[in-house]
């Protein structure tokens, strides 16, 4: 598979401390010496763009597993997904959930150092459309790492410049208010700064069109009710504003509704039309850059059925019953993304599962080496999301919203139309559409409907009666429990953990 750039991680430049607040900095005697040419400003950049390796991994973790799409109880052996998936109190510690800070607060600081060189020795990139790129991609990048914490977390520490560690320990939890105007900020900048399009040398790099698709998401999420709770939805009526960069990226033609669903996510059709921002991956390197999301959620004994190597999924993660219910005969998303059972060793395993990424042909010798990229934003989401708007007011049609849903479910082989659709008819066609693409919990979240779906779905699905009852409290995660020990009253542990 060729890939386009490459996320050099630069570790004798970069370092980082796995077990404190914040990253270790450079020195600035390293970072001066480093930013000595465009060519170290690229590789600054590229080094941002590298925390996003870890990004459908933890979408797949922390917001798949949550909701509704998955029935991920034990099945004998405690698994770091059953906490999630079972709104477990006690997750403070939880891999995934300190994954997703420590993460996110790299991809942060990687960000804020090269912003601060951009503006110490930006001149020595004398392109000036260049330099600005360069400082809208951190930018953008900056906004994606604080929105995911904000909406994994709600309230977060608000860095904007490289920092110590001893100066991390005298900084406090920021209200949300404050976390979106630095997102907001920065994203405007990156829609004015970035480029329409990016020669084939930049594939996957940040457009002007995925900033977009970005802001208008920023704006529906603080539109989202505010469940009484420091989480990502402030209640604001911004879907006017969100309709207006979705429609630009329609307008502009850069990209089309795929008549196949199967082939959005080919592995020869990767960068197709549908394709807006995607994370890149590149195999056959040591250190190794490929993939892992394709099998997390696929059990280790189907490889094993198909004569493949185990991956590292381990054990299942069902899909829940009351999706795969949901389908309409006919619906080519189901049998493209789930896989109804298997059998090995003469031992039969009845239960689904998303086989959405894998392609059995393309199965690596190494695990962490598949050959896919993750696509964070497609166009069919962008569609969707401005009938999303439409419901709310924004401006449109009932009709127009009803032509988006058609289109949505005539390439998934439904000929019967609909008409008049609704809100949770149009989150229910999202759930069938997206299903494995880690959006379905922020959908629940930012419409409304996570305070009704879940108890009705925990009440209809819990068979084995392992998942807690469901608070609203619930909607964000706890502060990782590592980042609370390391400096008494710092943070405010979320309430409900």
């Amino acid at each position: 598979m060729k890939k386009i750039f490459y996320f050099i991680i630069l570790l004798a430049v970069f370092s980082s401390c796995s077990d404190e607040l914040n990253q270790l900095p450079i020195s600035s005697a390293t970072t001066e010496t480093f930013y000595k040419s465009t060519n170290d400003f690229l590789q600054g950049v590229n080094a941002v763009y590298a925390d996003l390796r870890a990004y459908p991994d933890r979408q797949l973790n922390l917001s798949e597993t949550r909701s509704d799409n998955l029935y991920a109880v034990s099945d004998g052996g405690v698994r770091d997904w059953e906490g999630i998936n079972s709104f477990h109190k006690t997750i403070a510690a939880n891999p995934y959930i300190t994954e997703a800070w420590l993460t996110n607060y790299n991809g942060i600081y990687r960000a804020n150092v090269v912003l601060d060189q951009l503006v110490k020795n930006g001149t020595i990139i004398t392109d000036v459309t260049l330099r600005k790129r360069l400082e809208a991609e951190a930018k953008f990048l900056r906004a994606t790492y604080y929105f995911d914490l904000v909406r994994s977390f709600g309230k977060v520490p608000l860095i904007i410049t490289p920092i110590s560690v001893s100066e991390a320990l005298s900084i406090p939890q920021s209200p949300v208010t404050d976390i979106y105007a630095l997102i907001l900020s920065d994203l405007q900048f990156a829609t004015e700064n970035l480029s329409e399009t990016n020669a084939a040398a930049d594939k996957g790099r940040a457009t002007k069109y995925s900033a977009k698709g970005l802001l208008a998401l920023v704006y529906m999420t603080r539109s989202g009710p505010t469940y009484n709770i420091d989480g990502p939805g402030l209640g604001l009526n911004e879907w006017s504003q969100a309709i207006t960069l979705l429609n630009s990226i329609i307008d502009s033609k850069k990209y089309s509704f795929l008549p196949s669903y199967s082939n959005i996510f080919s592995y020869t059709n990767e960068n197709n039309p549908e394709v807006i921002f995607d994370i890149q991956y590149i195999t056959g390197l040591s250190p190794v850059l490929g993939s892992t999301f394709a099998w997390l959620l696929v059990p280790d004994a189907y490889f094993q059925s198909k004569g493949k190597a185990i991956q590292g999924g381990l054990t299942i993660r069902p899909v829940a019953e009351t999706l795969i219910n949901s389908f309409e005969p006919g619906d080519v998303r189901k049998t493209f993304s789930i896989q109804s059972g298997y059998v090995y060793n003469g031992v039969s395993e009845p239960r689904s599962f998303f086989v959405k990424y894998v392609d059995l042909t393309k199965v690596p010798t190494n695990r962490l080496d598949w050959p896919i990229n993750f696509i964070a934003q497609r166009y069919t989401d962008i569609l969707m999301l401005k009938a999303e708007c439409i419901l709310h007011g924004a401006s449109g049609t009932q009709a127009e919203v009803d032509a988006i849903v058609n289109q949505v479910r005539t390439r998934a082989g439904l000929t019967t139309p609909v008409a008049n659709v609704t809100l949770p008819q149009l989150m229910a066609e999202r759930q069938k559409e997206f299903m494995g693409e880690g959006l379905r919990w922020n959908d629940l979240v930012r419409s409304g409907l996570v305070e009704t779906i879940m108890p009705d779905w925990i009440t209809a699905e819990d068979i084995q009666k392992q998942i807690q009852p469901f608070q609203t409290n619930y909607i964000i995660y706890p502060i990782p429990q590592s980042e609370i020990d390391v400096k008494g009253g710092l943070y405010t542990q979320n309430a409900g953990y």
